[in-house]
């Protein structure tokens, strides 16, 4: 069985690496950090695309796809990957699953599991191969770094003609890779008042995101640190909820956490049935307190 892994971060690279043990692995790494294949190329034949122009990587897939012919498409979930190879599923009729949390080589069949209903539930499938799936980040332990030598592909044509870029406003934090996450939610009343968390955040050695109020709405925070399923899916050892009142959308990108601690004045709010520890007051009066008793304790 052959694997064609297409990623765009070397870490996501990895972890699809690992996912696909045992099969003969080829690996598409593109856009800015194909100029790091050569760190991983160890691993796989791997091919290098300098672009994120999600037609103009299509283009070139294509070629590898033809020349490879893989059984197993397999990514890491992100808006990139769906998007390149949603096109790849369309031209080839090829069945696609996203959002994967595990899954196995049966019999020339690909037998996975994967979450429904903003993962308040799981469903088991199966697809005959070829099949494309995408992987949850954060679920395989992504390999060791291993050098070797890349193909580098020049960009394939694009019919989109680019009249300007305009740089989105990103905080350039990997929330995925973070081992504790401080989430921020509409419980804060102002941007300003985001300073608690971000200083709660510093003592712990962690990163700051948002729901997507804090993230989209009302954009007090860059749009990568975004935490939902329309945003970033997290995994961290340890996930502080401040202010957040539990939306499906929210919850079911974070219960990859090892441990989750929701502090809402709101008893009944809903992340509290999905919390292993809950705090119930109002965050202006316990984060300040808890900032200090964390100094105390650092201090002693």
């Amino acid at each position: 069985m052959k694997a064609l892994v297409v990623a765009e971060y070397p870490r996501d690279a990895l972890e699809s690496l690992a996912a696909a043990e045992g099969m003969d692995r080829v690996l598409l790494l593109f856009g800015p950090a194909a100029g790091e294949s050569s760190r991983i190329a160890g691993h796989a034949k791997t091919y290098s695309i300098n672009s994120r122009d999600p037609e103009a990587v299509y283009n070139s897939l294509r070629r590898v796809y033809d020349d490879e012919k893989p059984d197993l498409v397999l990514g890491v979930v992100s808006k990139n990957v769906k998007d390149i190879l949603s096109r790849i599923a369309g031209v080839y009729d090829l069945p696609m699953s996203t959002e994967v949390t595990e899954f196995k080589i049966e019999g020339g069949k690909v037998v996975y599991k994967r979450g429904i209903l903003s993962e308040r539930a799981y469903s088991v499938e199966e697809v005959d191969t070829p099949a494309i799936i995408l992987v949850n980040p954060r679920i395989y332990k992504p390999l060791d770094e291993s050098p070797g030598e890349p193909i580098t592909l020049e960009p394939g044509a694009s019919r989109v003609k680019s009249l300007g870029f305009e740089r989105k406003q990103l905080s350039g934090v990997k929330l995925e890779e973070a081992e504790v996450v401080v989430g921020v939610g509409r419980g804060f009343k102002k941007k300003e008042d985001l300073k608690l968390a971000f200083e709660l955040a510093e003592l712990l050695g962690g990163q700051v995101g948002g729901s997507r109020p804090v993230a989209a709405d009302f954009k007090w925070l860059p749009e990568d640190a975004w935490i939902g399923i329309s945003g970033k899916r997290i995994s961290p050892k340890l996930y502080i909820a401040i202010g957040i009142s539990g939306a499906p959308q929210h919850m079911s990108a974070v219960l990859g956490s090892k441990v989750i601690v929701a502090v809402n004045k709101d008893k009944n709010a809903p992340i509290f049935k999905l919390s292993d520890y809950g705090v119930v007051a109002d965050l202006y009066q316990f984060i300040p307190v808890l900032i200090k008793k964390i100094k105390e304790r650092k201090g002693s």
